[in-house]
């Protein structure tokens, strides 16, 4: 049997993944690290949950099942589409970062690059083993 030596996931262990993980991001600029502790939170979930607002659910499913917006490709996209994308985006970020909060960032006036911001919707889709990718 395959599974011999297979044991359940602990509580502690769940609890302990929901914490979240230090991930390094895009660098802001030359010797600019960017360091975070992040969460991959569950776009289906959020949508349950009304933290995507009705509008921005076929846009977010779109995004979330085909990688684009209202079956434009995302290499060509108009401003419409592009503000659809983007709400998502930073509807993603505010539920993946756990230190600093997203909300802290944007208060502070910290504006995240593109990369960044791909590299987050990338981390909360598909993990760490598909940013090596990214990189």
């Amino acid at each position: 049997m395959e599974n011999e030596n297979v044991k359940v996931t602990s509580i502690s262990e769940l609890k302990k993944y929901q914490e979240g993980e230090i991930v390094k991001l895009p660098d802001f600029g030359p010797g600019q690290e960017f360091y975070a502790k992040l969460r991959r939170p569950s776009m289906l979930s959020m949508a349950k949950q009304g933290k995507i607002p009705n509008e921005l659910l076929e846009s977010a499913s779109n995004l979330f099942v085909n990688g684009n917006v209202n079956g434009n490709q995302l290499k060509k996209v108009d401003s419409q589409t592009l503000q659809k994308m983007f709400d998502v985006i930073d509807l993603i970020c505010e539920a993946s970062f756990i230190e600093p909060k997203y909300s802290e960032l944007q208060k502070e006036g910290i504006e995240l690059t593109d990369d960044q911001l791909t590299f987050i919707f990338n981390y909360s889709q598909m993990g760490v083993k598909s940013l090596d990718n990214f990189r």
